[in-house]
């Protein structure tokens, strides 16, 4: 494993301000109306249109594997053109998304549309950002991304409660057209304006070679790490998508469990916090590992605490805490162990099996939930297959020992 600098860090200059204060403003609007949402739309959605949970997660999940296959490319294509055109035109889709959304007369509109909302995720959510980032700040990148991560965590604190006011007034369908308008009004400008300093450009001639990412591609490594991000984007994004419905299920008002949402999301802030002193004090496989576990714990915690009302608060936060690591964990794995060049197609074929877990997990969260007979028991085996994570990055690293001697 290398982790050598390159031309984009030993020439990162001044940054402008707008840069990082522009992508925090539009990672807490994209994550709040692309996201999270649905979660606390999703019972009035289903009592109006009549259409099953399944069904709708199963249309979440199409969008989100459509995500899984753009996230490639935009990956190659910001590597090479740079963030603000890619960016720009993501939030253009992303809007029209919310829109189709809102409007569609039937399944297969709806379907259709977080279709195309998948394809403005990979173009606009927290990959692209991490990408720019990366390039633009060169070794100042973990503050940057340390800043960008405690911003995006916000957007569940600031959404969930918002989209639940909104519901109290409005329709379903009425609520996503107003969050589309607050989206347009975000991002379109934000990206299109801050988003120009120079583009650094891929690599200097002769490093990170296209023979040298096919070796880190195919390296145990790699893999390990790859399926280990996969399962726990799987388990984070199912747990934070039914945590709401796991309340409720336990006798909690909607209002309630969308404030338990927003609480998770602040802490993942304590989570993002936490993430650059315990980096300076731990390598790579160490901090994985913890992390991973940490999740496995709190999640197991959420699952079987009940009450009192304190009690489920401070778990949620704790998971939230996990999950918020283990986003700036996914944004820095890749320069920890390899470098920055070739970022952001690297990372994106690095997350792509993510990207497929966590579309997988709305509609498998109900089947989940349904085989081993409710949300509490699901939350338990997602804190099993966490751990399995755990397991998987400790013992690469443990395979890896002798050869070192």
């Amino acid at each position: 494993m290398t982790s050598s600098g390159s031309a984009s860090d030993a020439g990162a200059g001044a940054v402008p301000r707008r840069v990082l204060i522009a992508l925090c403003a539009t990672q807490i609007t994209g994550w709040g109306v692309l996201f999270y949402a649905l979660p606390v739309l999703l019972g009035d959605l289903t009592a109006d249109t009549g259409w099953s949970t399944a069904e709708v997660m199963g249309a979440f999940s199409i969008g989100l594997a459509a995500s899984a296959l753009a996230g490639i490319a935009v990956g190659h294509l910001i590597d090479h053109r740079g963030p603000r055109l890619v960016m720009t035109t993501g939030s253009v889709l992303a809007v029209l998304s919310v829109v189709g959304i809102a409007t569609a007369p039937n399944l297969w509109w709806f379907t259709a549309a977080w279709v195309l909302s998948g394809v403005a995720q990979a173009a606009v959510l927290y990959k692209p950002a991490f990408a720019a980032i990366t390039a633009w700040y060169g070794l100042r990148r973990v503050r940057a991304l340390t800043v960008l991560t405690l911003a995006g965590g916000l957007a569940s604190t600031v959404f969930a409660p918002l989209t639940a006011y909104l519901a109290g007034h409005f329709d379903w369908r009425g609520v996503y057209l107003i969050l589309a308008v607050v989206l347009a009004v975000v991002t379109v400008p934000a990206h299109a304006i801050a988003l120009n300093p120079p583009w650094p450009g891929v690599r200097p001639k002769g490093e990170t070679s296209g023979v040298d990412r096919r070796s880190i591609i195919s390296s145990p490594a790699f893999i390990a790490l790859a399926a280990a991000i996969a399962l726990t984007a799987f388990t984070m994004g199912t747990s934070n998508l039914y945590l709401v419905p796991l309340l409720t299920g336990r006798g909690m008002d909607t209002a309630t469990a969308a404030w338990a949402l927003g609480l998770c999301g602040a802490g993942q802030l304590l989570g993002r916090i936490a993430y650059a002193p315990i980096a300076l004090r731990t390598g790579p496989t160490v901090r994985a590992a913890a992390i991973l576990g940490v999740g496995a714990v709190t999640m197991l915690a959420t699952a079987l605490v009940a009450g009192p009302l304190a009690l489920v608060f401070a778990a949620v936060i704790l998971l939230g805490a996990a999950r918020g690591a283990f986003t700036l964990l996914d944004a820095t794995v890749i320069t920890d162990r390899w470098g920055p060049n070739g970022y952001g197609t690297l990372h994106g074929i690095l997350t792509a099996p993510a990207t497929v877990a966590m579309a997988l997990s709305p509609w498998a969260g109900a089947q989940l939930a349904a085989r081993t007979g409710g949300n509490p028991q699901m939350f338990a085996l997602l804190a099993g297959l966490t751990l399995l994570a755990a397991v998987i990055v400790s013992a690469e690293a443990l395979a890896r020992r002798p050869a070192r001697r």
